[in-house]
C-alpha cells in the first residue's frame, strides 16, 4: 500500500510539489524560530548565572525590606555560613563558586569637575566573579570569559556604568567614545563615594578603571562595581563588617531544586535565620521574557498548522475528485472502504513527511549559514550588539517534534477527503466522467 500511495503522490508532481513547499516553509520557520527561542533561553540563563549565580542566600526579610535597612538585614557570620555550606557533602559536589556580596546605594561625586550622582553598588570578590564568568553550562560561549575589571589586590579600584561615567565627567580618562567637547581633562578618574547603613554616612575615595555597559539605561547611569572589602568599609564603616548576600553558582542548573531544598534543611538544622532565592525569584522578568517568546512561537506554530492543514485538505480533495473512476474500480475489485480510507491517509502522511524532512534539512542549512554570517543584534538586557546565533546543540527534540507535528497535521487534514473517497457508491463512481 505504501508503494501505491507513494506513486499516487508523484502522479501529479506539480500539485504535490506546491503542497510540499507549504509544509517546507512551515517546517523551516518552526525550526529556525525554535532554535532562536532555545538560544534566548540558554543565553539569558547563562548571563544570569554568571552575574548573580544560581542561588543567593539572604537573611530572612532582606529580599522584601533589606534595601531600606541593609544593616538590619545583613548576614553577620557570613564566613561561618559559607564554610557550613561549602563543607556540606551534598552541596559540595554541586557548587562551583560560593562568594559573599554587598549591595548598597549612595552618592558618587567627582570633586574635580563638581559633579555627583546617586549610585547603586555591588561589592564583590573579583577572583570569585572572574571564576563565575567562566560558567558555560550549555556550551554556547566558545570559551568567552569576560573579566570583572577588578583585582583582589587593589581594593580602591571600581568599575562604573558607561552612563554614570559620562555623567560624572569620566569620559576622557576612561577613553570612552563621544566625549563632550567641554569635558575637563583629568589625570585619573577619581571618585568619592558616600553611603552608610545608618547614622553618619561613610566616605571613601576610589579610582574608576573601567566603564562597563549594563544593558538598561537605568543601571548604566547608576552602577558601580566595588571590591568586596571596600564596599563593606563604605556601608558599615567602623561597625562589624557583614555581607548582604551569599552567591552560590552550581555546576548544573538542573540541581537548583535539590540545592535549594538542601540549603533549607541546613538552615533549619543549624537554626540559621537565612533563606535561599533562585535567579527566577531574583529576576522575575526572566520568566516573563521567555513566556513572551514561547507565546510567539506557539502563535506562529498555530498559523503554520492551519496553512498546512488547509493546503493538504485541498490537495487531497482534488485528488479524490480526479480519481473517482479509479476509486470505483478498486472498490469493484474487492477493495474495502477501510483500504481506500487508509490509502488516502497514507498519501497525506507521505506528503507531510516529505515536506517536513525537506524543511528541516533546509532549516539546518540556513542555521549553519546564519551562525557563520557574522550577523549582530542587541538582545534584551544587553548594552552592546552580539552575534546572532541559533542553538543547534540539544535541539533534537525540537526537530522530532516539528516533524511529527507536521506529519500528523497532514494526516489529520486528509481524514475528510479520505472519508469522502471511502463512502463513494461503486456504481456512481464507475459512471463518473
Amino acid at each position: 500500500m505504501f508503494k501505491i500511495a507513494f506513486r499516487n503522490v508523484l502522479r501529479n508532481g506539480r500539485r504535490s510539489l506546491m503542497t510540499a513547499l507549504a509544509i517546507v516553509v512551515g517546517a523551516t520557520a518552526l525550526v529556525l524560530l525554535g532554535e532562536y527561542n532555545a538560544m534566548i533561553k540558554v543565553g539569558m540563563e547563562t548571563g544570569l548565572v554568571r552575574g548573580m549565580g544560581h542561588l543567593q542566600v539572604f537573611k530572612k526579610g532582606y529580599f522584601d525590606f533589606g534595601s531600606g535597612k541593609p544593616a538590619a538585614y545583613s548576614i553577620a557570620d557570613y564566613e561561618k555560613a559559607i564554610d557550613t555550606i561549602r563543607s556540606d557533602r551534598v552541596l559540595a559536589s554541586m557548587i562551583t563558586v560560593i562568594s559573599p556580596r554587598v549591595s548598597l546605594g549612595g552618592i558618587a561625586g567627582n570633586a574635580a569637575v563638581d559633579k555627583s550622582k546617586t549610585f547603586f553598588g555591588s561589592g564583590l570578590v573579583p577572583s570569585d566573579k572572574d571564576q563565575m564568568n567562566a560558567w558555560d553550562g550549555y556550551g554556547i560561549t566558545n570559551g568567552d570569559r569576560p573579566k570583572s575589571g577588578l583585582d583582589d589586590a587593589k581594593p580602591d579600584q571600581v568599575v562604573v556604568g558607561v552612563g554614570l561615567a559620562r555623567i560624572l565627567g569620566l569620559c576622557k580618562p576612561l577613553k570612552l567614545k563621544d566625549c563632550p567637547a567641554s569635558e575637563v581633562p583629568q589625570p585619573a578618574a577619581k571618585l568619592q563615594l558616600l553611603s552608610g547603613a545608618g547614622g553618619a554616612p561613610n566616605i571613601v575615595s576610589v579610582t574608576a578603571v573601567k566603564a562597563s555597559g549594563q544593558g538598561a539605561k537605568e543601571m548604566d547611569d547608576s552602577y558601580i562595581g566595588l571590591h568586596f572589602a571596600k564596599a563593606q568599609q563604605l556601608l558599615y564603616g567602623g561597625d562589624q563588617h557583614k555581607a548582604t548576600a551569599i552567591v552560590i553558582q552550581l555546576k548544573n542548573s538542573a540541581d537548583i531544586p535539590h540545592a535549594k531544598a538542601r540549603l533549607a534543611q541546613i538552615f533549619a538544622r543549624d537554626k540559621l535565620d537565612l533563606e535561599a532565592k533562585d535567579f527566577d525569584e531574583l529576576y522575575p522578568s526572566n520568566k516573563q521574557i521567555l513566556g513572551y517568546f514561547m507565546a510567539m512561537f506557539a502563535f506562529i506554530g498555530v498559523v503554520m498548522a492551519i496553512i498546512v492543514g488547509f493546503t493538504i485538505a485541498n490537495t487531497m480533495s482534488m485528488s479524490v475528485m480526479e480519481r473517482t473512476n479509479e476509486i470505483g474500480t478498486a472498490r469493484a475489485m474487492g477493495v474495502r472502504r477501510g483500504g481506500i480510507h487508509r490509502q488516502f491517509l497514507l498519501e497525506g502522511a507521505i506528503l507531510g513527511g516529505l515536506g517536513a524532512t525537506a524543511g528541516i534539512a533546509i532549516a539546518l542549512g540556513l542555521t549553519h549559514l546564519i551562525n557563520h554570517a557574522g550577523i549582530t543584534y542587541t538582545p534584551p538586557g544587553n548594552a552592546s550588539p552580539v552575534d546572532l546565533y541559533l542553538l543547534t546543540k540539544g535541539t533534537q527534540s525540537l526537530l522530532a517534534t516539528v516533524w511529527i507535528l507536521l506529519t500528523a497535521i497532514a494526516t489529520l487534514a486528509s481524514i475528510v477527503p479520505a472519508n469522502r473517497a471511502s463512502r463513494m457508491k461503486v456504481v456512481d463512481a464507475l459512471r463518473h466522467v
